[in-house]
């Protein structure tokens, strides 16, 4: 993968500046589609399995990050006892949009106005590259689950069922 140092998104800058070796994908994303992700696997021609969508959650007043496969639904319980809370709920869409800097079908793992405590699912390490929104909808980075983590400061844990 060649590195992209074109600006853009505060995701794609991140990575950059980082240093941090990863590919664009770019697709028409529908207006009116909420399936975001499905719709990015079924545009690229990538398995759901290794496509990543970025959730947060609240754990009592804390917003956290989940990086789970599209294929996968978040396992709210597994989130909070990877993280060391008793409970985690969605966290509400606006305060989402809030703390990230992204629209909704567009939040990056990466390059968030505010850091966020992250969890990465488990399954990421199965594959030698994974695929995250690049920070707007219809853009997708591909970059080495590794490098995920350790752009995100996340931990791993089996948080998709």
């Amino acid at each position: 993968m060649a590195k992209n140092r074109a600006g853009g998104t505060p995701a794609t800058v991140a990575l950059a500046r980082a240093g941090v070796a990863h590919s664009l994908h770019p697709y028409a994303h529908e207006d009116g589609t909420s399936h975001y992700g499905d719709e990015a696997a079924a545009a690229l021609g990538v398995p759901p399995g290794r496509i990543f969508k970025t959730l947060l959650a609240d754990l009592g007043g804390e917003l956290v990050v989940a990086v789970v496969p599209v294929a996968r639904q978040l396992d709210l319980k597994a989130l909070a006892a990877a993280l060391g809370a008793k409970k985690a709920t969605m966290a509400d869409p606006a305060a989402a949009t809030r703390s990230t800097g992204y629209v909704l079908g567009g939040i990056s793992p990466l390059g968030q106005r505010t850091r966020l405590r992250t969890v990465v699912d488990r399954s990421a390490g199965d594959f030698p590259t994974v695929y995250v929104s690049a920070g707007r909808r219809g853009l997708q980075v591909e970059l080495a689950p590794d490098d995920l983590a350790r752009m995100t400061g996340a931990v791993t844990a089996a948080i998709g069922h």
